[in-house]
């Protein structure tokens, strides 16, 4: 939502209190009212992304690759309204913005502007540039037709590959003009701040090479390796030693790496110069369990064993954040694990929408990000399986619905309580019916499979694992408690002690305040707190006896 008030509301005058109590400098206090520019600030290890000066949980759907024209916007709308979304990430094509060098038309950026503004959602905009999953496709057609302009890496056979090369200084400076006009015509048309976070680039790097085999590349590896990289890495290195030397095996995948980043770096750096919107960069993610080697993944992207790198060589860019299509799991939370860093805020722009990823939005959540996007639930009539769902249909997008209908409208509250480390969340994994989450004095079980009537002495798990839970600790006796397909229930820590609920109240968010609608009691709090599919959030206050 968009709100064009001047003074500042008294739940915004809380809010800001809660966020300086939890650390936040007087500077952003100065910079907290509507209207503000979107940030990600830190602390503790902890992040949030603060939009008109609150804080935010970006709750998305990213639309197909072809699906950000005006003609198809109709059979996406339609998608964003039932899935509760309060964000939408859409491309903008380099193509079409730039059709003639020079010349650019933002006819299409205006008019998803417009539309999102007309759909009350957040939009974050997908710079479809130099890179789009490790080719140059997106690149405008007069940049095609001139080689000098988009030269492709070579492999190690001399072959050219469908991938730009880093070491194109026309490539990149056109590339730096386009992104730079588009960050300006966005500073000027949009005071609403209606777009929160710029993506650079879309999962850059190399398929099928390790990296640049071209003579100038080589002559670049041939070189010292960047004092501040190895500074950074604390690499004691001897004078002018080279990636081979000091990396190793490694050598060859953290040069690409280091040239792919240098080069959208200095892309965001510029636009950023301009009109300083949280930016990231999304990468195609390795298995984190058995990752190989390059060809076997795409290679100079922001995967997890170059993350450090990258932050070296692109500090312009407010975070790097992992595309998940990973069904399993123990995978799919690893890399969570892994992009959730203390220099980094966790963001997952695409997830996969088979209907088993749909709990995985608690899993990111529980794990600190500060936003989540299922990938292609739009109903253009495209389908990216068997890496997807095969027919997007208003079922499928009726799984994932149940999610953001029920977080949306706590969304900030959300936000906040995570950034304050009060809020824990969990997601059923096959073959662990029962999971626990610490909150001091206080033990909280999570069980799937179970009836809502009835004690049973082990929880079976669900036929398949959907179920999730989140809670979150009000003060030392209370908290919010949601889930699907789950029991929740609590257990003092000292071990004297029972649990009695004091009250149950099931209610609903509106304008940050929780407003209860009835208090469970009897059958539905003796044997724990049953969720199933319909969208609940329970304050719970607890005692001993």
């Amino acid at each position: 939502m968009h709100s064009k008030l001047t003074s500042v509301p008294m739940c915004e005058v809380l809010c800001i209190a809660t966020l300086l109590a939890a650390g936040l400098s007087t500077q952003l206090l100065a910079q907290s009212k509507v209207g503000s520019l979107p940030s990600i600030v830190q602390k503790d290890g902890r992040h949030v992304l603060l939009v008109d000066g609150e804080p935010f949980l970006m709750l998305g759907v990213q639309v197909n690759n072809s699906s950000a024209w005006p003609s198809m916007l109709p059979k996406v709308w339609p998608a964003v309204e039932a899935l509760h979304a309060n964000t939408v990430e859409m491309p903008v094509y380099w193509e079409q913005m730039e059709p003639q060098q020079g010349q650019f038309d933002f006819s299409v950026v205006d008019e998803l502007l417009r539309q999102s503004r007309e759909h009350r959602v957040r939009l974050v905009l997908l710079w479809f540039g130099t890179w789009k999953n490790g080719s140059g496709h997106y690149m405008p057609e007069w940049m095609k037709r001139s080689p000098e302009l988009g030269t492709h890496v070579l492999g190690k056979d001399g072959r050219p590959l469908d991938s730009p090369s880093p070491y194109s200084k026309p490539a990149l400076a056109a590339d730096i003009r386009a992104f730079s006009t588009l960050m300006g015509h966005l500073k000027s048309v949009d005071p609403q701040r209606t777009v929160i976070m710029v993506q650079v680039q879309n999962e850059p790097g190399t398929w099928g090479s390790v990296r640049d085999y071209s003579p100038i590349a080589q002559k670049v590896f041939e070189s010292p390796v960047p004092q501040k990289l190895l500074t950074a890495l604390k690499k004691n290195a001897g004078p002018g030693a080279n990636w081979t030397e000091v990396f190793g095996a490694d050598g060859e995948e953290f040069f690409h790496a280091w040239s792919v980043a240098d080069y959208i770096g200095q892309v965001a750096a510029a636009g950023k110069s301009i009109y300083p919107l949280p930016l990231y960069t999304n990468a195609a993610v390795r298995d984190p369990l058995n990752p190989g080697r390059p060809p076997s993944y795409e290679s100079g992207g922001p995967t997890d064993n170059v993350l450090a790198l990258w932050k070296v060589a692109a500090p312009a860019l407010d975070l790097l954040a992992p595309d998940i299509y990973l069904p399993d799991s123990v995978r799919y939370l690893k890399v969570l694990e892994l992009y959730a860093r203390p220099d980094n805020a966790l963001f997952v722009p695409e997830s996969g929408n088979k209907p088993e990823f749909a709990r995985y939005v608690f899993a990111a959540i529980g794990s600190g990000a500060i936003g989540f996007a299922t990938f292609g639930l739009d109903y253009t009539g495209y389908s990216n399986a068997p890496l997807g769902a095969a027919k997007i249909t208003e079922e499928l997008v009726a799984d994932f619905a149940l999610n953001y209908k029920l977080l949306e409208p706590m969304s900030r509250e959300i936000a906040k309580l995570n950034f304050e480390g009060r809020l824990k969340a969990v997601v059923e994994e096959k073959n662990k019916p029962l999971q626990s989450l610490e909150f001091g004095q206080w033990t909280a079980n999570v069980s799937y499979g179970l009836p809502q009537f009835g004690m049973f002495e082990k929880p079976p798990g669900n036929p398949e694992p959907t179920g999730r839970a989140l809670i979150a600790r009000i003060s030392d006796n209370e908290f919010l408690v949601a889930g699907f397909f789950c029991r929740v229930d609590f257990q003092p820590v000292a071990s004297d002690k029972q649990r009695q609920f004091m009250k149950v109240e099931e209610g609903s968010y509106k304008s940050g305040i929780f407003k209860p609608m009835r208090i469970w009691n009897g059958d539905q709090t003796d044997y724990g707190l049953n969720f199933t599919a319909e969208p609940q959030i329970l304050r719970v206050r607890l005692g001993t006896y």
